[in-house]
């Protein structure tokens, strides 16, 4: 239904839809602006930081197009019209998935499928099948984690009811944080998006097997072939906490 809604006005479909890819890649814009002043940041090239970004924005957009509505149920909770989702005879996170579904967010997804092309074109990397099919696997696992991080703080907002911004810090600033290399981040915060918040299986463990880089802090090349193990975790521990905050909620009383 939303789909059809945002067909019935082309051209502004079409404007919305290059604003959205122009806005997102004034991200990459910056790392280019960089770039004209250095040869190489925290040691990696542009084609390898390039490679990073692509690999970071195409899984998150994916993600976002997915269930980027999600982070709206907060306003549904305050005002008591998530009952109307809970009488449907359909699972209530597709609903709320679904809900106001915004087709422009694939600006974001072919924004960063093009830098990706880019990188994958001017990198200089000794290829394998295991590295050419570890390529299409990252961004698939990388959708199911960025995913999970969305249900997860939707489920959060069941408690807080108005913690957007907060989940915003985790995905969206998760998602900037990636598209740099780990080397310019301090150990501890490397320490928290792998072995807490699992960002680091997005690009960074997998990509360092891909470009032949060791890892910061020291783990053996085979953890980049994790990301679907901790892809499919993520999503089963979100789906936990999204049926415990569903139960939780008790409407407003009125």
């Amino acid at each position: 239904m939303w789909i059809r809604s945002t067909m019935a006005y082309r051209a502004s479909f079409a404007m919305t839809l290059v604003g959205n890819l122009l806005i997102t890649g004034l991200d990459f814009v910056a790392i280019l602006l960089m770039f004209s002043r250095v040869d190489s940041l925290g040691g990696y090239t542009l084609p390898e930081v390039a490679l990073l970004y692509g690999l970071s924005a195409t899984s998150f957009g994916l993600a976002d197009l997915a269930f980027g509505s999600v982070g709206r149920i907060g306003v549904r909770v305050r005002d008591g019209t998530l009952d109307t989702l809970l009488v449907r005879p359909a699972p209530v996170l597709a609903q709320v998935a679904a809900d106001r579904f915004a087709l422009r967010r694939a600006g974001r997804v072919t924004q960063g499928a093009l830098v990706l092309g880019y990188a994958l074109s001017a990198v200089d990397v000794d290829w394998t099948w295991a590295k050419v099919l570890l390529m299409p696997v990252m961004v698939v696992s990388g959708a199911g984690i960025f995913c999970a991080l969305l249900v997860a703080g939707a489920a959060f907002q069941f408690v807080a009811q108005d913690a957007a911004e907060v989940q915003s810090a985790f995905t969206y600033g998760g998602t900037t944080m990636l598209q740099y290399p780990p080397t310019v981040f301090g150990k501890d915060m490397l320490r928290s998006v792998t072995f807490v918040l699992p960002l680091a299986f997005v690009n960074w463990l997998p990509a360092a097997y891909v470009l032949g880089r060791s890892y910061p802090l020291g783990l053996p090349q085979w953890v980049g072939f994790l990301p679907p193990v901790v892809a499919v975790g993520c999503c089963a521990l979100a789906g936990w906490v999204w049926r415990a905050g569903l139960r939780s909620y008790r409407s407003t009383g009125s």
